[in-house]
């Protein structure tokens, strides 16, 4: 049955990362060249999109990689160890690595939403606090398992 649901998890972390890649081939370039016309007199403005969205798709994928990895050592019943913690605190960092990248681009996307009809500066906002929740989760989840490990290690240690 474990075997199952980690199967079915891991094929949810792949579903996952489909959309962001498209997002990334597809809307990324536009939505650079799009701020480009909006504001030719910055020039680096095309960049600055690239860098923010891209940026981002790195540690996003980072943590899908470490999701994956976890879901493995549940396979292997080793879900209570170190490496767990490890990539519980790898994931942690690339929420918060994401959340930092779209704080600092939200001047970048202010810009770009004052010009645009219907105002988009709130996707930046979702992104954040997205983010921000996935980071205290993981950060939640990661000391508990250090609890538990620390906790497993004394009990074998008594007996």
């Amino acid at each position: 049955m474990r075997e199952v649901t980690t199967l079915f998890l891991k094929i949810a972390v792949f579903i996952i990362g489909l959309p962001v890649l498209a997002l990334c081939i597809f809307l990324v370039p536009h939505m650079a060249s799009f701020a480009a016309k909006l504001y030719p007199n910055i020039v680096p403005m095309k960049y600055l999109v690239f860098i923010v969205m891209y940026g981002a798709a790195v540690p996003f994928y980072f943590a899908l990689y470490q999701a994956f990895n976890l879901l493995r050592y549940i396979d292997k019943n080793t879900a209570f160890s170190e490496s767990s913690v490890n990539t519980l605190k790898n994931i942690k960092f690339c929420a918060i690595t994401i959340s930092c990248l779209y704080v600092l681009g939200l001047p970048l996307f202010h810009f770009i939403a004052k010009k645009v009809d219907p105002p988009i500066g709130i996707m930046g906002f979702i992104v954040i606090f997205a983010s921000l929740v996935i980071a205290v989760f993981a950060a939640i989840l990661q000391r508990l398992l250090q609890e538990a490990i620390n906790i497993k290690s004394e009990n074998d240690l008594t007996v």
